[in-house]
């Protein structure tokens, strides 16, 4: 009988896609070496290709890991709320939480996706898919018109677009936190700028 996984296995393995995401994503999956992950988790590289048998592993864990709880996202909005609407609203928000938590591992599935193997980004893309796929039969559900006009999709690439730009211009430490603004989004999104509601927190951008 093979030994078991002790205690604290899924806590180490998760630090260890956390911190490899992160140097993937500030320095590329193809220039970041497993030396580097090791040596930025604290553990030699005996133990962690005790978790990971290669850099690999690594990028499929992250990039999937992502996805899949993008894809629970959506799965829980659309059992939680009976309305498109609230839907929508629910879909943002959690939305903006994944993302705020993770944008190593959104840089990664956006950017380092390339070096999968046909099988593992076609699996992988696939995933991402429906997730984009859900959001858009909600934008349709709230506009059937545009259905027709096949501009369901369009609408929620765009969505997605100002969701991921605002990590690029957000301060971590400013005035307004991400909870702060996905209720602006959803506004915006929904019914355009006069139906924006100022958040309790008010603030300026720079």
């Amino acid at each position: 009988m093979g030994r078991g996984r002790h205690a604290g296995y899924d806590g180490q393995r998760e630090m260890i896609v956390a911190r490899a995401a992160a140097l993937f994503a500030r320095g590329g999956y193809p220039g970041t070496s497993m030396n580097q992950v090791a040596e930025a988790c604290g553990l030699s590289k005996a133990t962690l290709y005790h978790y990971y048998r290669d850099k690999y592993a690594l990028l499929v864990s992250i990039a999937e890991e992502h996805v899949t709880r993008l894809q629970g996202i959506v799965a829980e909005a659309l059992a939680d709320e009976a309305t498109p609407a609230g839907q929508m609203r629910m879909l943002i928000r959690r939305l903006v939480e994944e993302y705020a938590n993770a944008q190593n591992e959104h840089r990664v599935l956006t950017e380092d996706v390339k070096f999968l193997a046909a099988a593992d980004r076609e699996r992988i893309l696939g995933k991402e898919r429906e997730v984009v796929a859900a959001f858009a039969r909600v934008v349709a559900a709230l506009r059937p018109d545009l259905r027709d006009a096949a501009m369901s999709k369009p609408l929620t690439m765009l969505l997605f677009g100002m969701v991921n730009w605002m990590f690029t211009w957000m301060k971590p430490d400013g005035p307004l936190a991400y909870d702060d603004l996905a209720p602006v989004v959803t506004d915006l999104f929904l019914g355009g700028l006069q139906a924006v509601q100022v958040p309790l927190r008010t603030a300026t951008v720079d």
